[in-house]
C-alpha cells in the first residue's frame, strides 16, 4: 500500500493518495484545487489515479476533484446524500467497497458535519480483519468533531446535523477497533472546529481516551458540548459550499500572474480593485497603498483574505518579494480566482506614486495606556474569537470577531480614535486596515495584541 498525507499550515487542511503498489491504481481524497503534487507522486509511483472522492462539500476550501478529473479522467466521488451538483459523480453507499488492487476502501456515511459526509475505511488487504486507518473528513478531528452549524448545509438546522453527528462518531466511529488510525481532513486553526490538535494523526482508541466529543454521553448532552463556543464563520464559507457543488472553471493563474507597475495598480484600485498587501504588519505600517488591506503572507494569508475580501471582488495582489505565485494560488485555493495582476517591488513601486503611499499607526502596550487615560480616550475593538476571549480581555473593550467585522461595521462608533487588537499582532494589522478602508482615520492596532497586554500587567 502508498499512502501518503499531504498537509497545507496555511488552510490546515490534510489530503491523501491512497494506492495500491502491484496494480498501480490509486484515488485522492479531498485534493485542494493546485494538483502538481498528487500528480507528480503518482507517477513517480507508478500510479494511476482512477477516482478523487471528497468525503462532503467543503466550505473552508474550493476542492480540486474538477482540477484532478481534467488531467487524469478520474472519476469523482461523494456520499449519496451528495445534492446540487452539476458535474457526474459516483454516489457512494455505506458500505460499498472499491478495490485498488489489494488496497481496499470502504464507504461509512458519517453525517453530521453537512448531511452527505461520509469517512472511508483503508484496508491494507482486501481480507484484513481490521482496517490501517479511517479517512474521517470533517466528521473526526484529532480531540474535536465537526461543527454541525456551517452554511455548507443548508436545509438542515445545527441540532439536526449535530443529532446526525453523534450517532456518526459516537457509534460508527467509535465502534471500529481502537488500533484503527485516524486521519481527518483538517488541524489545529481550522475554524470548521473549536479544539483541534496540531496532530496530524490518531487512532480511534486514544481518541476514545482524550477527545471530548468522543466520551461516553447522551445525545442531548453531545448536541450541547458541541454546538457551543464554535469560532466565527469566515464570510467565505458559504461561497465556497455552494461553489463546490458547481462545474466552474480550473485553476489557472494565466493572466492573473501579470506585473502591474504602481500606476496601473492605482488605476485598478480606483475602478473598484480591493488591493491585499501581503507584507508584513510593520512593514505596511511604515508605508502602504491608500485604502489597502494588510493580509500578511506569512500568516493564514487565504482565510484571513476570505474573512475581509468579497469573493466577487477584483484583486490586486502587493506582494513580498518573490511570493506573488504564492499569494494567487492561495487566494485560489479558496476560489478567488479574480485576480488581475501584482506589484512585485514596493519599495520601488511606491517611490512612482508617492501621493498615494501614507503609514498606518501602531502602539506599543504604554502607549495605549497611556492613551486611555487621556481625556478622550480611544475605543478598543478586541478581533477575537470568543474563546480566546473567554481567557482575558482589555477591560471595556468591544468584541467584534475579525470574521464578523466587514458585516459589522456600522457597529463601530464614527468620528473617534480606534484602537485594535488580536492575540500577538497580526490579525489587529488586518482589522485596522479593514477599518481605515472603511473610512475610519484614527485607527490603531496594539504591537504584540493582548499577549504584550498580559505580560505587561505581569509582575516580573
Amino acid at each position: 500500500m502508498i499512502f501518503t498525507q499531504y498537509y497545507l499550515d496555511c488552510l490546515s487542511h490534510a489530503s491523501y493518495l491512497v494506492g495500491d503498489e502491484r496494480s498501480g491504481k490509486a484515488v485522492v481524497v479531498d485534493p485542494r484545487r493546485d494538483v502538481t503534487e498528487y500528480l507528480d507522486d503518482a507517477a513517480e509511483r507508478g500510479l494511476t489515479i482512477e477516482g478523487v472522492i471528497n468525503t462532503h462539500f467543503h466550505a473552508d476550501f474550493l476542492a480540486g476533484h474538477l482540477e484532478l478529473a481534467a488531467r487524469t479522467g478520474a472519476w469523482i466521488g461523494y456520499g449519496q446524500r451528495a445534492e446540487g451538483v452539476e458535474y457526474p459523480i459516483r454516489r457512494l453507499t455505506e458500505g460499498e467497497r472499491i478495490s485498488l488492487g489489494d488496497v481496499t476502501l470502504e464507504i461509512i456515511e458519517t453525517p453530521g458535519h453537512t448531511p452527505e459526509s461520509v469517512s472511508i475505511l483503508v484496508y491494507e488487504h482486501a481480507d484484513d480483519d481490521v482496517a490501517y486507518g479511517v479517512l474521517t473528513g470533517d466528521a473526526l478531528f484529532i480531540g474535536d468533531v465537526g461543527r454541525p452549524d456551517l452554511l455548507a448545509s443548508l436545509g438542515f438546522t445545527s441540532a439536526e446535523l449535530a443529532s446526525m453527528l453523534y450517532d456518526s462518531v459516537q457509534h460508527k466511529l467509535m465502534g471500529l477497533h481502537d488500533d484503527v488510525r485516524v486521519f481527518p481532513a483538517h488541524g489545529a486553526g481550522s475554524a470548521c472546529g473549536k479544539n483541534l490538535s496540531t496532530e496530524r494523526s490518531s487512532t480511534i482508541g486514544m481518541q476514545r481516551l482524550t477527545n471530548y466529543a468522543c466520551a461516553p454521553m447522551t445525545e442531548e448532552e453531545f448536541v450541547a458540548i458541541v454546538t457551543e463556543g464554535q469560532p466565527s464563520t469566515p464570510g467565505y464559507f458559504s461561497y465556497d459550499a455552494v461553489l463546490n457543488r458547481k462545474d466552474r472553471g480550473l485553476l489557472d493563474l494565466g493572466d492573473r500572474l501579470r506585473s502591474l507597475t504602481a500606476a496601473e495598480l492605482i488605476t485598478r484600485r480606483d475602478a473598484g480593485a480591493v488591493v491585499v498587501d501581503g507584507r508584513d504588519p510593520q512593514e505596511f505600517a511604515t508605508a502602504h497603498v491608500r485604502g489597502s488591506l494588510n493580509v500578511p503572507a506569512d500568516g493564514r494569508f487565504a482565510e484571513l483574505s476570505g474573512m475581509v475580501v468579497r469573493p466577487d471582488a477584483e484583486i490586486v495582489v502587493i506582494a513580498p518579494e518573490g511570493r506573488e505565485e504564492e499569494m494567487i494560488t492561495r487566494l485560489g485555493r479558496i476560489g478567488f480566482d479574480n485576480v488581475t495582476g501584482y506589484l512585485a517591488d514596493a519599495e520601488a513601486g511606491f517611490l512612482e506614486v508617492p501621493e498615494e503611499i501614507v503609514p498606518a499607526s501602531r502602539l506599543t502596550v504604554s502607549q495605549l495606556r497611556e492613551s486611555l487615560g487621556e481625556q478622550r480616550p480611544p475605543v478598543v475593538i478586541d478581533v477575537r474569537n470568543a474563546s480566546e476571549r473567554e481567557g482575558g480581555f482589555i477591560e471595556g473593550s468591544m468584541h467584534l470577531p475579525l470574521a464578523e467585522l466587514p458585516s459589522r461595521l456600522d457597529e463601530v462608533p464614527v468620528a473617534t480614535p480606534l484602537v485594535v487588537y488580536c492575540a500577538g499582532g497580526l490579525r489587529s494589522s488586518v482589522a485596522a486596515s479593514v477599518l481605515r478602508k472603511a473610512g475610519h482615520e484614527d485607527v490603531s492596532d496594539i504591537i504584540g495584541g493582548y499577549g504584550a497586554w498580559e505580560r505587561a500587567l505581569t509582575p516580573a
